[in-house]
């Protein structure tokens, strides 16, 4: 049961990342043209914020596009200049969906701008074709995120306190929020290290607790 646990989830994991691996392409603040996008704002003395603090300033424009959008992922990345640590970050991506449109798009909040692409506040990506809803990708409901970055950040780094003891140097490669069939509820994902020797945390998003294997 536990190999056939984690074949699941495996799986899941590896759709994710193929069906969403295409949304790197370039974006803009929301509401600029072309000539304004490229006046980026002076870096500002913000602080790193917690993933739920950026998804409703990413939400504002996002409902503009597409009022019946669904959240399907949460990832926290990096400005340089800033250090993201405990479940906060400079910059958070969200890539949100909308079924009447058939397309998705990656929206992101930055809290300070660094040249030559990452602007202060929100920018907007490309629509890209969507195929809808599907097991292995399903929508995050932001009411049911009772635990935020921060704290699935702490209880992960908790259950992961032996193994990271252990394994001194370990770095956290990966850290997002999601949603599939394999889960009762919306699940934050951490991973140190790499697949074939790190270790990984299932942190239920409304309970707050490890999602046991």
């Amino acid at each position: 049961m536990l190999a056939t646990w984690k074949a699941c989830l495996v799986i899941a994991l590896t759709v994710a990342t193929l069906l969403l691996s295409t949304c790197s392409q370039a974006s803009k603040p929301a509401g600029a043209d072309e000539s304004a996008a490229k006046a980026a704002e002076p870096a500002s003395a913000s602080e790193p914020v917690t993933a739920k603090t950026a998804y409703w300033e990413m939400y504002k424009s996002a409902y503009k596009w597409a009022p019946d959008l669904v959240l399907l992922r949460m990832d926290p990345k990096e400005i340089p200049g800033f250090k993201n640590e405990g479940g906060k970050a400079a910059l958070w991506e969200g890539t949100f969906a909308s079924p009447t449109r058939h397309e998705y798009r990656i929206f992101s909040y930055a809290v300070a701008a660094h040249s030559p692409d990452i602007y202060r506040g929100v920018m907007v990506g490309d629509g890209i074709q969507w195929a809808g809803v599907s097991r292995e990708v399903m929508p995050v409901p932001i009411s049911a995120v009772n635990a935020d970055s921060d704290a699935a950040f702490t209880t992960a780094t908790g259950d992961a306190a032996a193994w990271l003891k252990k394994n001194p140097g370990k770095q956290l490669t990966s850290f997002q929020l999601g949603n599939g069939y394999a889960f009762s509820a919306p699940v934050w994902y951490f991973m140190w290290g790499d697949k074939k020797s790190g270790y990984v945390v299932y942190v239920n998003a409304t309970t707050g607790k490890v999602v046991k294997k």
